[in-house]
């Protein structure tokens, strides 16, 4: 029986891959599964699978620039066919439409046709609007014709009569080709159904003219007539709102070069441009003791660069220069115009640090900018100042104050090293604004809204915008939110008495004092603004800035996965 036991268990260990009813023998599939744990245990094995996982993570990786390839041209293709069709419904609106001896369609049609689709796209977006302001200007030269032909057979008495509506007509027109705003008011009638003035023969209105107006004897400030009243109207004059631009009378004869110390490109490339301004434009230049000192060690040639001794000769740099080139970042700047304490020649400020919100020219084109700035006219952005003072509690009037200090971004007043919250009464014009509870107060000019004003919560505001921003500091109320107050206006920050700390105030990240309790600081808008040149204009250096610098509201475009509106 022994012999015949062993063979059926041989026969068993034999078979033992065999299926059996349908099913694996179960030691069987144990002593295979111990195998393969054995192999995989093995070096040569666990490289190969360290290299498969690498060679995975590649594809996915190849995986999912394919696909953000597919999407971005499924987008792109998306937004050219919504173009196309935004297009051909103008197209079919506006046919009728041609122009004296130049048809703006046929040529939009021919550049569809013979450039690439961003072409197209691009004279699309740019012709469009012509043609509605073509097709307005032409209407309003039309009726403006036929109210002057009016006027002429209709004599004096009808001109009386409809007073008002050819001026309200040509401004509503002329508000938005000149940039001239005017606001409507009362005017003589009422109006029915369809909008149109019902003249009133037994009531006018009386003209009038606003004028600035100042306060006190101690202000050498006249008043300005800056609006006008007639025929209902109040309209305003053009100010500063348009691009300025600077031409020069006579050719500049002397520069004066600022440079950020402590770095070796700023100091090869001053001596390169000092050296370019001398051969090529014959002119003076001043820099820095410390940097003339540079240029003598490094070769006697740089004996012609004139500088100053001592501050009176820094008060009287703005008598002698006539433009001023800055070789490094925004405190380049503000060093810049801190040396200034009254007028402030134009300043070309190179870019070579690294955040800069006042700083469009690259210094690898130096040559081009400088020649081109030299001959002129160029565009300038005027930045205005603040000028601050400081009152101590024992001053015995107003007048008794320390400064002026002149700051182009901002002055801040902060807690220092004290744990306490700071407490400041604000005034704005003799009336009172508010208690500041918190770590402090930013009185920025709208050039500083891009520095400490910005990272305190503040607004970021195009620089020849002429106003204060007031911005707290942490503020210890959830309801204090920024403000922005006109240029005109004089702010006033004290100390209270029952103040537990006393604070410190800072001028453009310098000059600190301290305020103690009966202190004040006194801001107002300095007379003398820092004129900058811009590369493009101020809007496009300001825009570019705040993409360049702050990459504003850079985001993934959202994917057209969506159905479409139709």
């Amino acid at each position: 029986m022994a012999p015949s036991k062993v063979n059926s268990a041989g026969d068993a260990s034999v078979s033992c891959s065999q299926p059996e009813n349908g099913f694996l023998n179960s030691l069987s599939l144990l002593s295979s599964e111990k195998a393969v744990q054995e192999l995989l245990q093995q070096s040569p094995l666990q490289s190969t699978d360290d290299h498969l996982i690498e060679f995975s993570d590649a594809m996915r990786t190849v995986a999912k620039a394919l696909r953000r390839a597919a999407e971005g041209k499924a987008s792109a293709q998306a937004e050219a066919a919504e173009w196309k069709r935004k297009y051909e419904l103008e197209r079919a609106r506006n046919l009728h439409l041609e122009h004296k001896g130049y048809n703006f369609y046929e040529m939009l049609e021919s550049w569809w046709t013979q450039s690439s689709l961003c072409n197209a796209m691009g004279m699309i977006r740019f012709m469009l609007p012509c043609l509605f302001c073509l097709e307005n200007c032409k209407e309003r030269d039309r009726k403006i014709s036929e109210e002057q032909s009016h006027r002429e057979n209709n004599g004096d008495e009808e001109r009386t009569e409809n007073l008002g509506s050819p001026s309200n007509e040509q401004s509503e027109h002329c508000c938005g080709s000149n940039g001239i705003c005017s606001h409507e008011v009362l005017r003589d009638g009422d109006r029915d159904s369809a909008s149109k003035v019902v003249p009133n023969k037994f009531a006018r209105k009386a003209s009038f003219k606003l004028s600035w107006c100042c306060k006190g004897d101690q202000s050498d400030q006249h008043k300005h007539d800056i609006v006008s009243f007639e025929r209902g109207n109040i309209t305003t004059a053009e100010r500063s709102s348009k691009q300025i631009s600077l031409k020069w009378e006579s050719q500049p004869q002397t520069v004066i070069i600022l440079t950020k110390p402590n770095s070796t490109s700023v100091r090869i490339l001053c001596a390169e441009m000092v050296r370019w301004l001398r051969e090529q434009k014959k002119l003076d230049i001043y820099v820095e003791p410390r940097v003339r000192a540079e240029l003598l060690t490094e070769s006697s040639y740089y004996n012609f660069v004139h500088t100053w001794k001592d501050e009176t000769e820094i008060i009287l740099l703005h008598t002698k220069v006539d433009l001023v080139v800055t070789l490094g970042g925004d405190g380049t700047v503000l060093w810049a115009a801190s040396m200034f304490k009254g007028p402030v020649p134009p300043v070309v400020p190179f870019s070579l640090g690294s955040l800069g919100f006042m700083t469009p020219f690259h210094s690898e084109r130096y040559r081009e900018y400088l020649d081109s700035i030299l001959k002129g006219p160029i565009s300038i952005t005027l930045r205005h100042r603040l000028q601050c003072h400081v009152i101590r509690e024992a001053a015995k009037n107003e007048y008794e104050t320390e400064g002026p200090i002149l700051v182009l971004n901002e002055v801040t007043i902060d807690r220092g090293i004290s744990s306490y919250l700071t407490n400041l009464e604000c005034y704005c014009d003799n009336s009172f604004v508010t208690c500041v509870q918190g770590d402090g107060l930013i009185l920025s000019t709208t050039s500083g809204s891009t520095a400490y004003s910005l990272a305190a919560g503040g607004s970021m505001v195009h620089p020849q915008v002429p106003g204060i921003l007031f911005t707290p500091i942490c503020p210890h109320s959830l309801s204090f939110r920024p403000l922005i107050l006109p240029e005109h206006v004089t702010l006033r920050v004290q100390v209270p008495f029952n103040s537990r700390s006393h604070a410190w105030a800072s001028f453009d990240g310098k000059d600190r004092k301290r305020l103690a309790a009966g202190d004040a600081l006194v801001c107002s808008m300095a007379p003398w603004p820092v004129p900058t040149a811009c590369q493009v204009d101020s809007t496009s250096d300001f825009l570019n800035s705040i993409h360049d610098g702050l990459h504003w509201n850079l985001r993934k475009t959202q994917s057209f996965d969506g159905p479409r509106d139709t």
